[in-house]
């Protein structure tokens, strides 16, 4: 075989590697997050809201048949008088601070066509001068880490399970959506931290944001 041949053999050969490889990986059966953890009791006493304080909760905030319900606009006040932030309505689970240990977020999200914009779930804590390690944004319907990685395009109007699993002393963040690992980060230091998911206004906000949440779960390793 001339060394022609010989060299156009081999690259057809290694397309169809990577193309098995692409196939596999795309045809690779999701996984649950949740094994080897241990899930934590949830109810209102372990989490409050948090809303624009000129407002009552009920025009911010709803939960039915298990559906929590979160609304903020752009227009809207912080969430205390002296805050700086932007408007927020969240679910913020301050039962569950920690700061080592490996624990897991799990809920099942859902985001409106037309919010952007928007964090729809953190992971609050870090080392100055940042304020969280982890962010999961929505941008015109995708799913974003901060602004920096597209997680999932064309979320809009779908429920999603989401898993954000925080291994604090090894300073590592991993997200899987749907059962499938979808990022795995550094950590941002800090010495204490909580899990928050709801519509928090971000850079380049939409007027209306909304997420709904279900099935939330605090998990922590067990060993």
């Amino acid at each position: 075989m001339s060394t022609f041949l010989f060299s156009k053999a081999k690259y057809l050969s290694t397309i169809i590697h990577l193309i098995i490889l692409s196939h596999g990986s795309s045809a690779s059966r999701p996984v649950d997050p949740t094994q080897g953890f241990v899930s934590l009791p949830l109810n209102r006493s372990y989490y409050h809201i948090q809303k624009p304080y000129d407002v009552p909760e009920d025009r911010r905030y709803s939960y039915c048949d298990g559906v929590h319900k979160c609304w903020v606009y752009s227009t809207d006040k912080p969430h205390t008088r002296t805050s700086r932030t932007k408007p927020r309505t969240e679910i913020a689970i301050q039962g569950y601070g920690y700061s080592s240990g490996i624990w897991q977020f799990e809920g099942y999200g859902y985001v409106p066509a037309g919010t952007s914009g928007v964090c729809v779930m953190q992971v609050f804590g870090a080392s100055p001068p940042h304020a969280t390690t982890f962010m999961l944004r929505v941008y015109n319907g995708s799913l974003m880490y901060y602004r920096r990685t597209v997680l999932v395009d064309q979320i809009y109007d779908k429920w999603f399970r989401l898993n954000v699993i925080h291994d604090v002393d090894g300073s590592k963040v991993k997200v899987y959506i749907d059962g499938y690992l979808k990022l795995e980060a550094d950590g941002r230091g800090g010495t204490s931290h909580a899990f928050k998911c709801g519509v928090y206004a971000q850079d380049d906000d939409s007027f209306y944001m909304e997420s709904r949440w279900r099935g939330l779960q605090v998990l922590k390793k067990s060993h």
